[in-house]
């Protein structure tokens, strides 16, 4: 089993970085890969990506969520995965992400790849990009705001 942590901070609220994180099914705006997020209900979500060059889908399952916080899920099915992202307020107007991820590489050129840091690396950018896109907005595309 592989891991991989990563940070960012951003300039808006921890709400709104919160709020645009619970918005799924627009991850493939800022996240390397992903093609598609389908969300299916409150704490179901399908996945389809590009991995090493492999497409790949799964299912995952939301097993914690708290609003402005933390969420945490696992893969059900397909790629095994799991992770957290975690919610920090620095200021009225900045918050810090910490996002955590574990993941089981499959066959060699993701073991390779593995390996050579890419995932990090990958991890690294989707954060910079999700806090560009966050701060470039000034505002959440829309937010769920349940516990699970």
């Amino acid at each position: 089993m592989a891991s991989v942590q990563e940070t960012i901070e951003i300039d808006v609220p921890v709400q709104t970085a919160y709020n645009q994180w619970t918005q799924f099914e627009e991850f493939p705006q800022f996240m390397e890969g992903v093609e598609q997020v389908t969300q299916v209900d409150d704490t179901h979500l399908e996945w389809k990506a590009k991995i090493g060059g492999v497409s790949r889908t799964w299912d995952a399952e939301i097993v914690e969520q708290v609003p402005d916080r933390r969420i945490s899920w696992r893969s059900t099915s397909g790629s095994m995965n799991a992770g957290t992202v975690t919610f920090e307020p620095l200021a009225a107007d900045r918050s810090r992400v910490l996002l955590q991820l574990e993941f089981e590489p499959e066959g060699a050129v993701e073991k390779a790849g593995d390996a050579l840091g890419i995932v990090e690396r990958r991890a690294k950018g989707d954060l910079e990009r999700f806090g560009e896109l966050i701060t470039a907005r000034g505002s959440e595309t829309g937010a769920w705001r349940g516990q699970v």
